[in-house]
């Protein structure tokens, strides 16, 4: 691996990155000023997720065009959300206003066979998730774009844990974007996805002076995902962690999702995925108050973009 990950004319990641939801809770300029920040302290690329809050392309231009090296990476837009038409011409106007910054990527937590619950809220489901995403992949490409064509080829990777969607990343797109896993699966990852994709692995991180309110941290971040999430309840099944500590969390759980404790400790799991086959490894830092900008901990722990 080089130190300027920029696998088939993709974007150049750096080694690390940083992944957040904190910048939903500010207002626009705010969020601004912390991406212009965020470049300036190192980071390849800043990851974002999309929600109930700013959709994933309204994002992107807000944190593009308060920057002028970092990548912007979508991680994800969910594809439930846009017609592939509206998917398509968005990411080529990014492309051409922001050349070789813009990142797409694409999943979606409504790729399911049964409509999911969410806050009361009915999300519908738009079937198997592999067929699902090729078909999406299939559309965007088929879309006759008329607006003026960026230099580069879209750039995208997708959301991905299983084999078959791994699979398909490798195939079709520069690779996948993985979360909310540990180090044994970017292990099966890159032998699932071979050497040549792009392995981008999201790593939730707590740096607190408190040991047993980190950890305690980490817990509460792993219960939301395994209670709330089946596809990664069901990641951690094929990894083999027990029905127990899947639907009551276990430490072992916690610590092989969560890296907490000091700096140093946290650039030894960096380092692990590094070695275990990713590219790129982007930081979600956990704090007190999840709407609180962690600039604090983003500044302690951009030391580690010289890895």
């Amino acid at each position: 691996m080089t130190d300027d990950v920029h696998h088939d004319d993709g974007p150049r990641l750096g080694k690390v990155g940083l992944w957040t939801f904190a910048l939903e809770a500010h207002p626009a300029g705010v969020a601004q000023e912390a991406a212009a920040e965020i470049e300036e302290l190192g980071y390849g690329a800043l990851w974002f997720g999309e929600g109930f809050g700013r959709d994933s392309v309204s994002q992107s231009w807000l944190l593009l065009s308060a920057t002028s090296r970092i990548t912007v990476a979508a991680g994800i837009a969910n594809i439930a959300l846009r017609d592939p038409i509206a998917m398509a011409a968005a990411e080529r106007a990014l492309n051409e206003a922001h050349p070789g910054r813009y990142l797409l990527g694409l999943g979606g937590h409504r790729i399911s066979d049964e409509p999911i619950q969410m806050d009361g809220y009915q999300i519908p489901s738009l079937g198997r998730a592999v067929t699902t995403m090729g078909g999406y992949l299939d559309a965007m490409d088929a879309v006759p774009l008329e607006s003026a064509a960026p230099a580069h080829a879209p750039r995208r990777v997708l959301a991905a844990l299983g084999p078959k969607m791994l699979g398909l990343a490798a195939r079709r797109t520069l690779g996948a974007h993985t979360y909310f896993v540990p180090v044994e699966h970017t292990a099966r990852a890159r032998e699932a996805m071979g050497p040549g994709a792009l392995l981008a692995v999201e790593q939730a991180v707590v740096l607190h002076r408190d040991p047993a309110r980190a950890r305690e941290l980490a817990a509460e971040h792993v219960s939301f995902y395994r209670t709330a999430a089946p596809h990664q309840a069901a990641s951690l099944r094929r990894l083999g962690f027990g029905e127990d500590e899947i639907e009551h969390g276990s430490d072992r759980l916690v610590d092989a999702i969560v890296a907490h404790g000091d700096a140093a400790a946290i650039e030894k799991r960096v380092r692990a995925h590094l070695d275990a086959g990713a590219d790129h490894v982007c930081l979600q830092v956990l704090t007190d108050d999840p709407g609180d900008l962690p600039l604090p901990e983003w500044r302690e722990l951009a030391a580690l973009t010289s890895l």
